[in-house]
């Protein structure tokens, strides 16, 4: 075989030439920084002590380095394009290749990176031997665990583990001469403590097991016996095969709307057996060559944290994103009042989502267009803040400031791959050109945040949306507003429903709409009130 290249060095040249270094907002510890402080004072200073690390250029080179030297995925499935792109349509069914304009990324080495970053929990999803847990472990080598450490570390699901396999035991000696709870001391699982935690096969943990386990990855901290152990924030990994085998348990409901992104092990492609002959010549494994350039220390790691939560995210996109989530919760024939006119109602009762579904279809709405008529259920807070959490990393990944629609677009499927439960009985995935998208999720969600902005572009909601002007009214606050002025916005609220009340049909960001108007009334009545009781 050929010379192969230095895997254990980083290239020197820029990940995105052009870009400036990022704009950092005023940290007073950068008055005290200086020569003296140089990389000891752990905020990520460079070795020549010219000032702090470019965090967003280490992660693009983490993410090089990992796709040309560790993980074998040879694709470029989220697409970013600054002229319009060359687009080839293959076989009889004209399926699509695109050659990006813009540098492009694997959604399989991409995302995981990402969630590091945002200190989430990543469901690594694919059949067995397609380097799930390799990435997982490389996640855990970038945040700076020896090998051996990560290891012992991995949690790996079996039928058999218990709570205490999981979490830690009590000391035996405590058992035995403790008077009351609070003297038994627990030796704690190591895992705990780690700011990577990853979790194998996370589908065959038994239900008891996974309640326990819900605890740490939702509140961030253990019990056992009344006795407590705080984990730190943590980056979380989960694997799980497609072929879910014997012994498989359920997931519960809660520990699975606690994962936040899903990301797929595409297939392997075998132009690339000549890399895994490599490996096997040379005896090397990606895992143990990580160089030292890419590896985060646990200040870097939260500096990262804060640089991307003040990555900012326009009102004009957010409106978009606000019109695309209130596509999906609301169910007219769920209730008599409106509030409750929810799929979540529908699900809370029990009945049979079809059944019920069944005389949605009477409401006289366009099923094709109304993206609504898609899915059984809405969005939770905890999707939606996901959702502009991963959005603010890919942007800042990206090397902006500030978050585009295409960072939306591409973030929204991953996100929301577990979380939107497609309603099989949809018209939609009737058409023939729509079908493909009961399998690919990927693209269906896509589709419909495409949709979702088609229609918000039609009604020209950017220019002219008479409840964002009521919002903006109201925001300004209440102090020093009249009785007469508070009569005269209740009136402007009041005509605003009564020409809603006129288009007849009711579709999801309309409900959102009109529970929007009936908040600022009654805040308006309540105030109000209260200028009547100060006279």
């Amino acid at each position: 075989m050929p010379d192969q290249p230095d895997k254990s060095r980083v290239s020197e040249s820029p990940t995105l030439p052009g870009k400036t270094g990022r704009k950092r907002k005023f940290d007073v510890a950068d008055l005290y920084s200086g020569p003296i402080s140089g990389a000891d004072s752990g905020r990520g200073e460079d070795q020549s002590g010219a000032g702090p690390v470019d965090l967003s250029e280490k992660l693009r080179k983490a993410y090089f380095w990992i796709t040309n030297f560790a993980i074998i995925s040879p694709y470029y499935d989220i697409e970013f394009n600054d002229q319009p792109p060359k687009v080839y349509h293959l076989g009889d069914n004209k399926s699509a290749l695109v050659l990006p304009s813009d540098q492009s990324y694997s959604s399989f080495i991409l995302l995981p990176l990402l969630n590091l970053a945002v200190r989430r929990r990543c469901l690594l999803v694919g059949g067995p031997g397609r380097g799930k847990t390799a990435s997982a472990i490389l996640m855990g080598v970038l945040a700076g665990y020896d090998l051996t450490q990560l290891r012992r570390a991995i949690q790996h699901g079996q039928p058999q583990m218990t709570v205490s396999d999981l979490l830690g035991n009590p000391l035996p000696a405590d058992l035995m001469n403790a008077k009351n709870m609070d003297d038994i001391k627990i030796a704690w699982r190591k895992w705990l403590s780690m700011r990577v935690k990853i979790i194998d096969e996370y589908n065959r943990i038994p239900t008891r097991t996974q309640s326990a386990l819900l605890t740490v990855m939702a509140d961030n901290y253990a019990e056992i016996m009344d006795q407590v152990y705080e984990c730190p924030p943590a980056a979380w990994y989960l694997t799980a095969n497609d072929d879910a085998g014997g012994g498989t348990y359920q997931v519960i409901e809660a520990l699975s709307d606690r994962i936040d992104v899903v990301v797929k092990a595409l297939h392997f492609n075998t132009r690339f057996i000549k890399d895994l002959l490599q490996r096997i010549e040379s005896g090397s494994k990606p895992e143990e060559m990580v160089p030292e350039e890419i590896i985060f220390t646990a200040a870097e790691l939260d500096r990262m944290h804060d640089e991307i939560l003040q990555v900012e995210l326009s009102m004009p996109l957010l409106r978009r994103i606000e019109f695309f989530a209130s596509q999906f919760e609301f169910f007219e024939s769920g209730a008599e009042q409106i509030e409750y006119k929810t799929k979540d109602t529908a699900k809370l009762s029990g009945i049979d989502f079809r059944m019920l579904a069944s005389s949605e279809q009477e409401s006289g709405k366009d099923k094709l267009k109304d993206p609504g008529s898609q899915t059984e259920n809405g969005l939770s807070v905890r999707a939606i803040m996901t959702c502009l959490s991963f959005s603010k990393a890919l942007a800042y990944f990206r090397g902006s400031d500030v978050v585009t629609f295409a960072d939306i677009r591409h973030v929204l499927p991953f996100v929301l791959h577990d979380k939107l439960v497609q309603n099989a009985e949809s018209p939609f995935f009737e058409m023939p050109e729509n079908k493909v998208y009961r399998t690919d999720k990927v693209s269906w969600i896509r589709r419909l945040f495409d949709l979702s902005c088609a229609e918000y572009d039609r009604l020209n909601l950017d220019k002219k949306d008479p409840i964002r002007d009521l919002e903006a009214e109201f925001a300004e606050g209440l102090e020093g507003v009249t009785a007469k002025e508070t009569a005269a916005r209740m009136v402007k609220i009041e005509r605003l429903l009564e020409s809603i009340a006129k288009q007849r049909k009711l579709y999801g960001h309309v409900f959102d709409d009109v529970l929007k108007l009936k908040y600022l009334h009654q805040r308006y009545t309540n105030y109000r009130r209260w200028l009547e009781w100060k006279e």
